[in-house]
């Protein structure tokens, strides 16, 4: 019986592929195909099942399997899909909604390491700068031809023994620890020198005790040791800094006609007639400002409401200096003069501006606060004076803390003034973060805000 449905195109039916047209017991109606006549283009079942079960599988294989290696290096690359996780397809589409939180930082990160190169090369420039330039900018600042600080020397009188009879307290030990810090970060920021003075008391001659009067033979000895500086800087120990962005150039130097007055009546509080009038007198020494160059002013110093104050002033290395020093240091003006001297060396030094007219011709005054600013508690007999103490809404630059260890307390004015400096001089990252953590500036109890 033929395959009467089959579309084969044979006519009458059947196929013309071997085994596929067998011929069948119509009653029987058995599945399986029966023998019949042998023919060449015959095959029987069970020849063709048993040459099917020899390999199951039946796979192309080129010609030294190289195809196969490649697709299937190929193939190892491609990204799994992780099918674990479950997620919702909404949109239908057959792939995970996007999850922005994951992929921006997925993104960012994809981006960075593809532009690894030019960000180490941009990392490594900045470095090189902050390595290099540091260094060449204090370079800059020390170079006498150039920033100039080499000209310039700080001396700071420190008990570095641990004080009179060699013994400090806490408070003492960390009064000094601020201040010295103070100086050395302002020096190595301009390049400047500073001098670390020991002061404390020694017994210069055999004969005397002259505390506080090595201040004057110091400086002498300052004068040797740094011979190419011009401008000498002396500052007690209770003094802290307050701006150290002014530079003493930009501040005082670069114009110091403007930042000085020579007549000492705009601000007398010791009452000393000026000029000297006496007729054996040069012109020079009868006028007023002397010869009113600035080449030929050799001290600076700030006035109090007592007076002359040396707790921070300035001198300058010249012929005028050493005979000044001379006489200042002179033991026989001690020892006729030390008991009328109550302020000791600063007291002989307005006694030799009253008495001796060679010594105005090169003198000049700072305004106070422009170098020496008290704070509230010093010369506050007649209360505030706006030319003496302390104001941060101007930036004072130095603020002494003359007299505290009589009745004051000297560790909390340095205390506060050191905050208050810090939070004055905040850059823009430090001052941003403040405003993120809502920190407000510090609001001194000593100065007026």
């Amino acid at each position: 019986m033929s395959l009467s449905r089959s579309p084969s195109p044979q006519r009458g039916g059947g196929w013309s592929s071997p085994g596929l047209t067998t011929p069948v017991d119509g009653t029987s109606r058995r599945p399986s195909p029966v023998r019949y006549a042998a023919s060449p283009s015959n095959v029987s079942w069970k020849s063709a099942s048993s040459k099917s079960d020899a390999k199951s599988f039946s796979t192309y294989s080129p010609r030294g399997q190289k195809f196969q290696t490649h697709m299937r290096k190929i193939s190892a690359n491609i990204p799994f899909w992780n099918s674990s996780k479950d997620y919702a397809d909404k949109e239908g589409r057959g792939r995970r909604p996007d999850d922005w939180q994951k992929r921006v930082p997925a993104h960012i990160g994809r981006m960075v390491w593809k532009l690894r190169a030019p960000f180490a090369i941009i990392l490594a420039a900045v470095a090189l700068f902050f390595i290099i330039a540091y260094p060449l900018l204090h370079t800059w600042r020390r170079t006498a031809f150039l920033g100039g600080g080499s000209k310039y020397v700080i001396m700071l009188a420190t008990n570095l023994g641990g004080g009179v009879m060699e013994w400090k307290g806490p408070r003492e030990w960390a009064i000094e620890r601020d201040s010295v810090k103070n100086k050395k970060a302002y020096a190595k920021r301009w390049g400047y020198e500073l001098e670390m003075v020991d002061m404390s008391t020694k017994k210069r001659y055999a004969h005397e005790w002259r505390e506080s009067w090595e201040k004057v033979d110091t400086i002498r000895n300052t004068m040797r040791k740094y011979p190419n500086a011009e401008w000498f800087w002396w500052l007690d120990l209770h003094t802290f800094i307050m701006e150290p962005t002014y530079s003493l150039q930009s501040h005082i130097f670069n114009d110091i006609q403007k930042k000085v007055y020579r007549d000492i009546n705009v601000y007398n509080p010791l009452n000393i007639s000026h000029p000297p009038t006496d007729e054996f007198l040069d012109p020079i020494s009868r006028s007023a400002i002397g010869d009113g160059k600035a080449d030929s002013i050799n001290l600076l110093v700030p006035q109090d409401c007592g007076g002359f104050n040396l707790g921070s002033f300035l001198i300058r290395r010249s012929a005028w200096t050493d005979r000044l020093l001379d006489i200042w240091w002179d033991p026989v003006g001690y020892e006729q003069k030390h008991m009328e001297w109550e302020h000791k060396e600063q007291d002989a030094l307005e006694w030799m501006y009253t008495n001796q007219p060679w010594v105005r011709s090169h003198f000049a005054f700072l305004p106070q606060r422009s170098i020496n600013s008290f704070p509230p508690g010093a010369c506050n007999d007649k209360g505030p004076n706006t030319k003496i103490h302390y104001d941060s809404a101007d930036r004072d630059f130095l603020v002494n803390m003359a007299g505290c260890e009589w009745g004051r307390d000297c560790w909390g004015e340095m205390f506060e003034y050191r905050k208050l400096s810090e939070s004055l001089n905040r850059n823009a990252l430090k001052r941003f973060w403040d405003w993120v953590k809502g920190t407000p500036p510090h609001k001194s109890k000593l100065v007026k805000s």
